[in-house]
């Protein structure tokens, strides 16, 4: 069992999950909650652009649509614990506080019952606000994104 893997045991045997996909659980449960975008604005979506046609001209899952969903997102993984450290933006007029609060609910949520860790911290670093006019440029950005992640599947 490598560094960078967490190894769940049971008397019928052990269960390893790779740190990627916590990684990517919590990417995916904190963008579930409404005007939240990982990484930060502007440049996220810039890098988002350009790994998602990097991923569709390649067609490697590890730079597309993979790298997406874990932008942002920083996580360590022990025996039964995880901590994960998250770095998004909200969109202005909401609520920092109560937004923050339900992404942390839904990543501990969502990290604990699909895999079986006990998270014992998500910090969060809001590092920009969106105006809602950059709403339909992160979304279009978004849409490229699945795009590309469903030509990946299907090749």
């Amino acid at each position: 069992m490598g560094e960078q893997r967490n190894a769940l045991s049971t008397e019928r045997g052990g269960t390893t999950v790779s740190d990627t996909v916590v990684a990517k659980i919590a990417g995916i449960a904190a963008q579930e909650v409404e005007k939240v975008q990982m990484g930060g604005g502007a440049a996220a979506a810039v890098g988002g652009f350009l790994g998602s046609v990097t991923g569709a001209v390649t067609g490697n899952t590890s730079t597309g649509g993979g790298a997406s969903l874990t932008r942002g997102v920083s996580v360590e993984v022990g025996q039964e614990e995880a901590a994960v450290d998250l770095t998004l933006a909200i969109e202005y007029g909401t609520p920092i506080p109560r937004t923050t609060d339900a992404v942390r609910r839904n990543v501990i949520n969502r990290v604990e019952n699909l895999t079986g860790l006990r998270v014992t911290e998500v910090n969060i670093t809001v590092n920009d606000v969106q105006l809602p006019e950059e709403r339909p440029m992160l979304d279009r950005q978004q849409e490229l994104e699945r795009q590309a992640q469903e030509q990946e599947t299907q090749a």
